[in-house]
């Protein structure tokens, strides 16, 4: 049997809604990593599915790190104003900009293959989808800039 305690953990730890972490637990037979990995897979169906979908709204998200020398801007595109103004959504772009700036990537493809920096079990490919997962909306990264003051 699922616990509530289950749940909550695994909520917790995805941002994904109670109905598909409780289904997620039960396919894994309650064990949180195959619960984990479904989720992913799902997450991935789900992006899928939603590739062709037209993007109308966004943001841009700068982060710069507190010696004032390295900075990101990052632009991230979403279909509905409704979720751009979303904070969950905006927490991912704020995100972003600060991975930009610890890992340098040349470009938006290497940038999706790169582990996370707050949770190196993701890349940011993963930590997208898992936001198209929690959304229900196709979100893409558009553009992003690396400022450094040093060069």
């Amino acid at each position: 049997m699922i616990t509530t305690e289950q749940i909550k953990e695994l909520r917790d730890r995805t941002g994904i809604s109670i109905a598909q972490c409780k289904k997620a637990l039960e396919d894994a037979g309650g064990d949180i990593n195959k619960a984990l990995d479904f989720l992913k897979e799902k997450g991935a169906e789900v992006a899928e599915k939603k590739a062709t979908r037209e993007l109308h709204a966004g943001l841009v998200s700068a982060y710069i790190h507190s010696d004032h020398k390295l900075g990101a801007l990052v632009e991230v595109h979403v279909e509905t104003d409704f979720v751009a103004k979303n904070e969950g959504f905006q927490a991912l772009a704020d995100d972003l900009a600060m991975h930009i700036v610890a890992m340098n990537p040349a470009d938006v493809a290497e940038l999706l293959t790169q582990p996370f920096i707050k949770d190196p079990t993701l890349t940011i490919d993963d930590l997208v989808k898992n936001h198209i997962q929690k959304f229900g909306e196709r979100i893409e990264i558009a553009h992003f800039a690396r400022l450094d003051s040093k060069n």
